[in-house]
């Protein structure tokens, strides 16, 4: 039997079986096979061998939706998947849902590209499949404007949908203050155990009525991003500098390392403690705002590469190698600012690149340390209209 057809079975056979576990609410007693699928009872060393080739031989998507679908056989065939599929960091693959935030390669930057909806102010993040900019893309992430009085709110989801931060696919947001200047970017679940809760009025809304077993509605603030105002009104593009709370500044240098997330939270009571309903003015203020978009110490930061003024163009210009086709104030290259020492290789590496190509298109490239939903959210926050700072 070839991969392929072995692949069709495991998909009928599951389909099979959530039929019959659909049937099993109204007769409680079902046999062993309505149970288990007949592919969990296969040899672990074959097993093995045959999630290896199909994780080899489906490299690059749509083909790699049989590797997703290996892990939804059954809890065996899950575990060994998850562990023959290697992070972005290592393989340069988004496979799980929960690649969008792990760090993205080492070695190269993985190229993505946003498509805006400007009627409904929604921002799709896409994969990109090939090297030209116009192939459909592999969706990964969406996000939502929302205005509000002192503030705008980007609520991100894995599913463009259900963009609610009472859905089970929020898994984030970025949130500005009223001139659009700073950002703070809040994860819905920590990525280390000494990450801080920040509460919100969303938060408490979710703690009155449980909308699901599992709404990830924290805030955990994982980086701040400013920008400088330029009240003379020079020329030139916008300097944008963004703190990474939680990434530290040696994981960009050889044998660093950057905090991985491995899944998702199945529940919310490890991370949500009960909380007050009311709170003061200052206390929400504080809490859009982050505890600081001061550059902390032992962190990693980025500001957006400067770019060579063109005689012969008349304008700014930066080298996005063919990634970027129309001028746009919005276009930025981050690199790692070395804060505390000298500048070295490793800080002339771009680890996110951004830029127009079309009306309400643009590219998205993004390398190891941040992850697609950090890089995603930085970019988010360039569509901002900022008076101040042009």
């Amino acid at each position: 039997m070839s991969i392929r057809s072995l692949i069709q079975d495991m998909r009928f056979s599951r389909s099979q079986r959530v039929v019959q576990d659909r049937s099993a609410v109204a007769a409680p007693e079902v046999g062993d096979s309505v149970k288990q699928s007949c592919w969990a009872h296969m040899p672990q060393e074959l097993l093995r061998e045959v999630l290896m080739r199909i994780e080899a031989s489906e490299a690059a998507w749509p083909p790699r939706k049989s590797v997703v679908a290996c892990a939804g056989v059954c809890r065996s065939w899950r575990l060994l998947t998850k562990e023959i599929v290697k992070s972005p960091e290592l393989s340069g693959k988004l496979t799980f849902p929960i690649s969008v935030k792990q760090p993205g390669p080492r070695d190269e930057l993985l190229r993505c590209f946003i498509k805006r909806n400007r009627s409904t102010q929604t921002y799709y993040l896409y994969l990109g499949l090939t090297h030209a900019l116009t192939d459909e893309g592999k969706f990964l992430l969406a996000a939502r404007k929302y205005k509000r009085p002192t503030c705008t709110d980007y609520i991100i989801s894995l599913n463009g949908d259900e963009m609610s931060k009472a859905s089970s696919n929020y898994i984030g947001k970025l949130r500005s203050n009223f001139l659009g200047t700073k950002f703070t970017i809040f994860d819905g679940q920590p990525t280390d155990v000494g990450a801080k809760f920040t509460k919100s009025r969303s938060t408490r809304l979710v703690n009155l009525k449980q909308v699901s077993p599992r709404v990830p509605a924290g805030n955990y603030p994982v980086a701040h991003i400013s920008y400088e105002l330029n009240m003379l009104g020079s020329r030139g593009p916008r300097r944008m500098q963004c703190t990474m709370d939680g990434i530290p500044a040696s994981a960009i240098q050889p044998g660093g390392v950057a905090p991985t997330q491995a899944e998702f939270s199945s529940s919310t009571a490890e991370f949500f403690p009960s909380l007050p309903f009311f709170r003061s003015k200052s206390t929400r203020m504080e809490s859009f705002l982050g505890p600081s978009a001061k550059p902390k110490d032992g962190v990693i930061v980025l500001r957006n590469k400067a770019p060579r003024w063109h005689e012969q163009l008349q304008c700014w210009c930066l080298n996005f190698h063919g990634r970027v086709t129309v001028a746009s104030v919005k276009n930025f290259q981050l690199v790692a600012s070395p804060e505390n020492g000298p500048a070295g290789p490793e800080h002339e590496k771009i680890v996110l690149q951004f830029g127009k190509v079309g009306k309400d298109l643009f590219t998205m490239d993004y390398r190891y340390p941040i992850s697609a939903f950090q890089a995603f959210s930085i970019c988010l926050s360039s569509f901002d209209t900022k008076i101040a700072c042009e």
